[in-house]
C-alpha cells in the first residue's frame, strides 16, 4: 500500500503556510518548555486564558458543570489534565488524547557539587533510555527547581537566556582514546562519568592560613555565586529537582524548513498538538480529555506518572460536579472510553535501514503514524489495539481527509518500546498508540517533520469530534 505524501496536500500559499505558522508556534513551544514543570505551567496558563475552570477551585466552591464546560487539573505542577463535559453523560465515556511531557536527559543527584583539581563539577543521574555517549562535548543548560525549608520554591533556568553561561560534560581526546574506542558503544561513557563542569575559579583567601580555608576553594567559589543567585546553600541541593538538558532553541532543520530539530520531541510533539486540538474543540457528544503525564521515560511510575490514580481521581471529581457520581459510574465512563496514545514512532532514517522492515515503517511526509501494538519481540508489555477500533479510526480520519500510516516500532527481534498506552487500556478501554514518527529519537537533538505534526493536530481534532 503507498501513500500520498501529505505536504502534495498543502500547495505553496495559504495552505502550506498555515503548516508552517503551526509548526513555528510549536518550534517556540519546545524551546521555552524543556522540562515536565516548564510544559505544564505554559499549557496550564493557555488554557485557563481559554476559559478552563481550575477542578480544586470548582471543588472548594461545590461548582455544578454541564456540558460545554471546561476544566484543567494539575498534579504536582507535572502533569495536567483537561476536560470538556459532553452532551451525552461522562458515564457513556470519554475521547481522550493521552501523551506524556517528561524527555530523556540528565538529573543532578541530591548530593551533586564537588571539586576535583581545581575544577567544580556537578553529579547526574542519567533519566529515561539513553545513549550516553551522545552526552558529552555539546552545551547544557539547567532547569528546575530549588525548594527550601522554610517553604519557598526558586526556579532554575540557566544556559538558554541571550547572554548565559553553559554547562556539558567533557570528552576523552582523540589523541588518548585509543583504549576508550576499543569498547562497545554502551561503555564509551559510563553513567559515573556523565558529571558537570561548571567552574574552574577558585574563591579569594581571607587570610586565614588555616589548610581547611584552602581545601575546595573552587567549590566555595560556586557556592558563593549560588548563594548570591539564588539564595541557597549546599544543603538545599537535597530538596532540589534540576534537570541537565541541551541548550539552545529548537530549529528549523533543511534547506527547505521542512523539519524541525530539538530537545524533548518526544513526545512533546504529541502533547502540543493534543493540547491544541482541545481549544479546538467545543461542545462535544462525549467529553473530550486531554491527558499530559510524567515519568513515561522510567515506566509511568510514581503519583505523576500514569500508573497512579490522578487521571481517575479527576473523572471521579469531574462527574461528582455534575451530580452523577457513583462508583459504578466512574468504572462505567472509564471502561467506554476511547483513547489516542499519542506517542512518538521510530522514523525510517536511510542511514540505518538494517533495523527497519519497509511495509510496516513510518516515513517522514506520510502523516499520523498509528501504532497498532508496541512492546518488544512477541509483543511484551503492549497493547494490541483491536481491529473493530483501528477501522473506526481509519473512517473518521479518511473522511476528515487526514493523511496517515501505520508502523511498528523496527523488525520484530530488533527491539522494542512501550507507551502509557497498556496503562489505560487496563480500564477496558479502547486504546491504540498514535503520534509523529521522529528521527533520532531519544538523542539530545530530536527531528520531526512539520507536515506530520500538522497532520497530528487535525488527526487529533477529528478524533475528539467523531470517535
Amino acid at each position: 500500500m503507498e501513500r500520498k505524501n501529505a505536504w502534495e496536500k498543502y500547495p505553496e500559499g495559504e495552505k502550506r503556510d498555515e503548516v508552517f505558522r503551526f509548526a513555528e508556534d510549536y518550534r517556540r513551544f519546545l524551546s521555552d518548555c524543556k522540562t515536565e514543570r516548564e510544559c505544564t505551567d505554559a499549557l496550564y496558563g493557555q488554557a485557563a486564558a481559554a476559559g478552563y475552570r481550575d477542578l480544586d477551585e470548582l471543588i472548594a466552591a461545590g461548582t455544578a458543570v454541564k456540558a460545554g464546560d471546561k476544566i484543567v487539573a494539575r498534579n504536582m505542577g507535572k502533569a495536567l489534565a483537561m476536560f470538556i463535559v459532553g452532551k451525552k453523560s461522562i458515564e457513556e465515556g470519554m475521547n481522550i488524547l493521552g501523551a506524556h511531557i517528561d524527555s530523556p536527559r540528565l538529573d543532578l543527584k541530591q548530593v551533586p557539587l564537588y571539586e576535583d583539581t581545581e575544577l567544580a563539577m556537578l553529579d547526574t543521574h542519567y533519566y529515561g533510555g539513553v545513549k550516553k555517549y551522545q552526552w558529552v562535548a555539546l552545551p547544557l543548560a539547567l532547569h528546575g527547581v530549588i525548594c527550601k525549608k522554610d517553604g519557598t520554591t526558586v526556579t532554575v533556568n540557566v544556559g538558554d537566556k541571550p547572554g548565559d553561561p553553559v554547562f556539558g560534560v567533557s570528552d576523552l581526546l582523540i589523541h588518548l582514546s585509543a583504549d576508550q574506542l576499543e569498547k562497545k558503544a554502551a561503555k564509551v561513557i559510563e553513567g559515573e562519568n556523565l558529571d558537570l563542569l561548571i567552574g574552574s575559579i577558585p574563591a579569594q583567601e581571607d587570610g586565614d592560613e588555616d589548610k581547611k580555608d584552602k581545601k575546595d576553594r573552587v567549590k566555595a567559589n560556586i557556592l558563593d555565586i549560588l548563594a548570591k543567585e539564588y539564595g541557597m546553600d549546599e544543603e538545599d541541593f537535597l530538596s532540589a529537582e534540576i534537570e541537565v538538558v541541551p541548550a539552545g532553541e529548537a530549529k528549523d532543520y533543511g534547506f527547505d524548513r521542512s523539519m524541525i530539530m530539538g530537545y524533548g520531541h518526544d513526545d512533546r510533539v504529541c502533547a502540543y498538538p493534543s493540547f491544541m486540538a482541545m481549544l479546538e474543540t467545543d461542545a462535544p457528544e462525549y467529553t473530550s480529555v486531554c491527558l499530559l503525564v510524567d515519568k513515561e521515560e522510567i515506566g509511568s511510575v510514581g503519583a505523576t506518572g500514569m500508573h497512579s490514580r490522578f487521571f481517575e481521581n479527576c473523572v471521579a471529581e469531574v462527574l461528582n460536579l455534575t451530580g452523577s457520581y457513583s462508583e459504578l459510574a466512574l468504572r462505567r465512563a472509564m471502561k467506554n472510553s476511547k483513547v489516542l496514545s499519542s506517542d512518538v514512532s521510530a522514523a525510517f532514517d536511510p542511514n540505518f535501514p538494517s533495523v527497519m522492515e519497509k511495509r510496516n515503517a513510518a516515513y517522514f511526509g506520510n502523516g499520523l503514524v498509528f501504532n497498532k501494538y508496541t512492546g518488544s519481540r512477541g509483543k511484551s508489555g503492549s497493547n494490541d489495539a483491536n481491529a473493530e477500533y483501528m477501522a473506526k479510526l481509519r473512517r473518521i480520519l479518511e473522511e476528515d481527509g487526514v493523511a496517515f500510516q501505520t508502523s511498528e516500532l523496527g523488525k520484530v527481534d530488533q527491539g522494542g518500546g512501550g507507551t502509557i498506552a497498556y496503562s489505560l487500556a487496563n480500564y477496558g478501554m479502547n486504546v491504540i498508540d498514535s503520534g509523529v514518527a521522529v528521527l533520532n529519537m531519544h538523542a539530545p537533538w530530536e527531528i520531526i517533520s512539520k507536515v506530520d505534526l500538522y497532520e497530528a493536530y487535525r488527526g487529533y481534532i477529528a478524533f475528539l469530534r467523531e470517535a
